[in-house]
């Protein structure tokens, strides 16, 4: 696999460390990708979407949900319960976990629900109304203005 140095891009540019870091993540070679717990991340609205994560075996004492820095924590700790059952199979993973998701600019969690082994997540874009796009109103009836013109009469 390919590695690339982007040390030339934090030399030359301004503002846009967060692109470079972003390509290195990505780009990184950490060998293996967790995997577990599986989730799913869908669009629900135009700026709302949703993370479920399957997390059988947890409570909701277990889940801890956290946005720090740009990011979104999933993590659990399940307590040593089991210690004095034998299983003879455990197929149910409940070992403890951490998932991180990285939020876009402008992007809130605004809710967490614990239902049926799975944890939902909301999110939403709010993005503030400075950002927003807006129309500017083109006034069809007002004369052409003619600034600096000078007449000619007034120069002779």
């Amino acid at each position: 696999m390919r590695t690339f140095d982007f040390a030339p891009l934090y030399r030359s540019s301004v503002g846009f460390d967060q692109i470079a870091n972003m390509m290195d993540r990505v780009l990184s070679n950490e060998g293996t990708i967790p995997s577990y717990p599986p989730y799913n991340i869908e669009k629900t609205a135009d700026d709302a979407y949703r993370i479920s994560i399957a997390v059988a075996g947890f409570s909701d004492a277990d889940l801890s949900v956290e946005v720090r820095e740009k990011a979104l924590i999933v993590s659990a700790r399940k307590a040593d319960e089991d210690k004095d059952k034998t299983f003879l199979h455990r197929g149910i993973a409940t070992r403890a976990f951490e998932r991180r998701f990285h939020l876009a600019d402008h992007v809130q969690v605004t809710g967490a629900a614990h239902a049926d082994g799975m944890l939902h997540i909301e999110l939403e874009r709010q993005v503030p109304e400075a950002l927003k796009p807006r129309q500017i109103q083109i006034a069809s009836d007002t004369p052409s203005l003619q600034k600096d013109v000078v007449e000619a009469a007034a120069v002779n």
